[in-house]
């Protein structure tokens, strides 16, 4: 694969988006960059995707989000290198449109735990691989040396608080260190103790209903909201000369007290009452609700929905130590993750292979599915429906067993010891290998077969390019795409089939990989990604237009894998369009291909008819 220059492609991502003044915050989760912008029309979204490095990009949550892949902090810290995007002086989130109070939501979440995300993980897996060792008697569960690493692994966890504040208070513009300081009193050993004595506790005669706030999500997200207001009209009050010390000690002096008489208990109750509906499901019928997780999840992170469930299994892990949501998500990731790997072996596209094998990789050992349905399953439809189909059966089967695991780790095989200790660890076996035989037999007998990249039928081509150049004078223009053959007085637009803009023919595609006619420039490439023209060293020049009326969807559909003063060689791969998308917004598909300077030339005779294949001659030119 192709070194990616990541400051080049930050810049390149800065400058497509509106530059630094269009953005009013930027943050990143596992595999993408996530950008709020002021003004979504100044982005030019076909131009981030052709960037190097970018997989797709896509517009959810109220964010304009560029998946990069596992690079991807790479690419936030060259951005924070050349912006001051990534620091503390970001804009306010006020500062952007707000969006549905859901999407909103979504991204206050994503915002928080993102910064954090890997850590988490990483402490997880590392907590997943302590309790492996302790049940296979590795080590001792008394020893110190199981003290010191359980200290390492579950510090994140248990002063999550802490570490919350610091991403809540930059999301809503507070003092991080007064905000960390409010986390501090809630974990504080303690008021801990009071927490587990039982015995009734008040505050200058009022009564405190005392909850454990170790590893809670909910109660310093709202106490750190509710901060923000507090500061600011502190600060607006307080003379300059004492507000400097006056506004963190009146802040901890209301703040904390308040937090643990109301907001806490409150927040608690309801996160645990969310928490315990999610569970009554998997108690009613667990079946249903694993196969509608492992069927549904990876839609979810389509859309960066997925976000929504994180502080209810966080939650989950702090009070009940498991959550029975990750059972179904093991088959669901892996199931998207066999689909690719069967993609790998079916393909014969070099650039598809050179995406899947990655893909496939990280989905199995980081449990990240992004790359994979991004660059490979989605954009081939039937691999990702089918890594849907594993994912249903195989988290139905793993609900059935009542699995849950016991970490907050990323779903991928390293993370197995996590599914021990909670429910049949049998059945979570079983319905992973079902979701992964189903996700990766239906790809591979089923799934779409794609041709070579360049040309198709390389030696009858190189064989046809021979015999033309040995022909003088004379050029042969090859079909773009598979499909059947039609005169182009036939096509269905006017201004083609008076032949005005040149001679040729038009193909209706049954497969949406165009590839280039003949070697040449790129002179001309649509940012709709619906037309491009190319001109050969013998001053041939050849137009792809592909559908009729196709620039309507504005880009939608298409995917253009050239742009304007490429080179390319006749084959190679122009652009990939979703011939379902085009046919349901009621375009006519038919591609057409036309010799525009015609007039220049001796003759333009077509001679491919009924059905063909790309790379076959379609066209003779005399020049």
């Amino acid at each position: 694969m192709a070194t990616v220059n990541y400051r080049s492609l930050a810049e390149g991502i800065l400058q497509e988006v509106g530059g630094e003044d269009n953005i009013v915050s930027a943050t990143h989760c596992a595999t993408r960059l996530r950008l709020k912008l002021r003004d979504e029309s100044k982005a030019d979204k076909a131009a981030v995707e052709k960037l190097p490095g970018v997989i797709t990009v896509m517009k959810a949550g109220g964010q304009f989000q560029v998946v990069v892949g596992n690079n991807v902090p790479t690419v936030y810290a060259e951005l924070g290198k050349i912006t001051k995007l990534t620091g503390d002086d970001t804009a306010g989130a006020d500062d952007g449109p707000k969006g549905s109070l859901f999407n909103q939501f979504i991204g206050l979440i994503s915002s928080i735990f993102s910064p954090m995300l890997w850590p988490l993980a990483g402490a997880g897996l590392f907590k997943a691989f302590i309790t492996m060792a302790v049940q296979f008697g590795w080590l001792n569960a008394e020893s110190q040396t199981r003290t010191i690493l359980a200290a390492a692994a579950d510090s994140i966890f248990y002063f999550l608080p802490i570490f919350l504040a610091v991403t809540v208070a930059r999301r809503f513009k507070t003092n991080q260190f007064t905000s960390m300081a409010i986390a501090g009193a809630l974990v504080y050993p303690t008021v801990v103790g009071l927490s587990r004595a039982g015995e009734p506790v008040s505050f200058l005669g009022l009564p405190v209903v005392m909850m454990n706030y170790t590893s809670s999500v909910i109660p310093i997200i709202v106490a750190v909201w509710l901060q923000g207001y507090l500061e600011r009209f502190l600060n607006r009050v307080i003379p300059s000369a004492f507000r400097n010390f006056s506004t963190p000690l009146l802040v901890l002096l209301v703040m904390v007290p308040f937090i643990l008489m109301t907001v806490g208990p409150v927040t608690t109750f309801a996160a645990q009452s969310v928490s315990n509906g999610i569970n009554s499901i998997f108690s009613f019928a667990p079946w249903l609700a694993g196969a509608i997780v492992g069927g549904f999840y990876q839609v979810f992170v389509l859309f960066g929905l997925h976000w929504g469930l994180v502080p209810i299994m966080v939650n989950d892990f702090a009070t009940q130590g498991y959550t029975l949501l990750y059972g179904p998500l093991l088959p669901s990731v892996l199931a998207q993750a066999a689909a690719t790997l069967a993609v790998l072996f079916r393909t014969s596209s070099a650039t598809r292979r050179e995406v899947a094998g990655p893909a496939a990789l990280s989905g199995f050992l980081a449990g990240i599915t992004e790359p994979a349905i991004y660059g490979v399953n989605l954009p081939l439809k039937k691999p990702f429906y089918f890594g849907g189909i594993g994912g249903l059966v195989g988290g139905a089967i793993a609900g059935a067993g009542g699995s849950a695991a016991t970490s907050f780790v990323f779903p991928s095989l390293l993370s197995l010891p996590a599914y021990g200790q909670v429910g049949n660890f049998a059945m979570q076996l079983i319905g992973t290998g079902a979701a992964i035989v189903i996700g990766f037999t239906l790809t591979f007998f089923f799934g779409p077969r794609e041709a070579p990249d360049a040309v198709a039928a390389a030696p009858a081509d190189a064989a046809t390019l021979t015999s033309a150049s040995e022909e003088a004078g004379s050029v042969e223009v090859l079909a773009p795409v598979d499909g059947q053959a039609v005169a182009l007085a036939d096509v269905s637009d006017k201004v083609f089939a008076s032949g005005a803009m040149g001679k040729g023919l038009g193909i209706v595609p049954t497969d949406g990989n165009i590839y280039a006619p003949i070697s040449g420039t790129v002179k001309a490439a649509m940012k709709t990604g619906h037309a491009y023209g190319i001109k050969s060293p013998e001053g041939v020049e050849v137009l792809v237009h592909i559908g009729i009326d196709t620039v309507q969807l504005e880009g939608h559909g298409f995917q253009p894998a050239v742009t304007r003063g490429d080179q390319v060689n006749a084959g190679d791969l122009l652009a990939v369009v979703d011939l379902d998308i085009v046919a349901n917004a009621g375009y006519d598909p038919t591609t057409l291909m036309l010799i525009t300077n015609t007039a220049q030339l001796t003759d333009v005779v077509p001679v491919a008819e009924g059905t063909v294949t790309h790379g076959q001659p379609a066209v003779t030119v005399q020049v």
